[in-house]
């Protein structure tokens, strides 16, 4: 935990000059940033879906550093000696301060108050964001498995016309991805946990009412960077799937 605290004081030392009180703040933010992009390789994974393992091993990994963030802003002493980080401040909270805490130094809306209503207001945007991509993304899923369901038939009974060779679809899959063996049922419980799951990213919210300011802004910007990264890949994804695409048609 002391390479962690020398790491975030040095950064903060660094903006200074610009940020002034705030600066550990933005030292905090930057660390979590410098994290995602070490882990940006294996959320692409996860996203193409190499891996079972792949979606599971970003969130891991980030648990110790979130415990070692949370455990940096409620030590009095790190290493044996007094924690430097509890003295700076994001505007006018603490940086290990909690909301209770807040709420007794001036209520709701008082100094300190208000620095953790923004960042409960933040944490609200980006959960909202990340709830209406997951129902868009569990909607087009579940068109798509509907789509591939419903051709697969007009499919099958091509292949017997008369005069259609023998085998020329033998080695095609059934509808998209093998989305044409998705039943009725397993489409509805898919449409069930798209209207639920994208909730779950508003729980982070209770976390950042109960935890370090600091541990908060990690919370923050790390979902920030999750919800972005994931719409970003997404673009991707798409944008190569037209361009593919319009190159098959033109070729026609």
């Amino acid at each position: 935990m002391s390479v962690f605290t020398h790491l975030v004081a040095e950064l903060g030392r660094l903006l200074e000059p610009v940020l002034a009180q705030s600066a550990t703040a933005a030292a905090i933010v930057l660390f979590t940033v410098l994290v995602r992009l070490a882990l940006h390789p294996l959320s692409r994974a996860a996203f193409r879906g190499a891996t079972p393992a792949a979606g599971c091993l970003p969130i891991l990994l980030q648990l110790p550093v979130f415990f070692v963030m949370y455990q940096a802003f409620s030590s009095a002493e790190v290493g044996g000696k007094a924690n430097e980080l509890l003295g700076h401040r994001l505007f006018a909270a603490p940086l290990g301060a909690r909301w209770t805490e807040a709420l007794g130094e001036g209520g709701l809306f008082g100094a300190q108050g208000l620095v953790f209503l923004g960042l409960f207001g933040a944490i609200a945007v980006v959960a909202a964001w990340s709830a209406v991509r997951g129902r868009r993304t569990a909607a087009s899923v579940a068109a798509a498995a509907a789509a591939a369901a419903a051709g697969a038939p007009k499919k099958a009974a091509a292949s017997k016309k008369p005069g259609a060779k023998p085998g020329a679809n033998a080695g095609a899959k059934p509808g998209v991805g093998g989305m044409a063996e998705v039943s009725a049922e397993q489409q509805e419980v898919m449409r069930k946990l798209g209207g639920v799951l994208p909730l779950l990213s508003f729980g982070t919210l209770i976390t950042a009412a109960v935890v370090p300011l600091a541990a908060g802004m990690y919370l923050l910007t790390t979902t920030a960077w999750s919800v972005a990264e994931r719409a970003w890949l997404q673009y991707r994804k798409e944008r190569a799937e037209r361009l593919m695409g319009g190159g098959e048609r033109s070729s026609l």
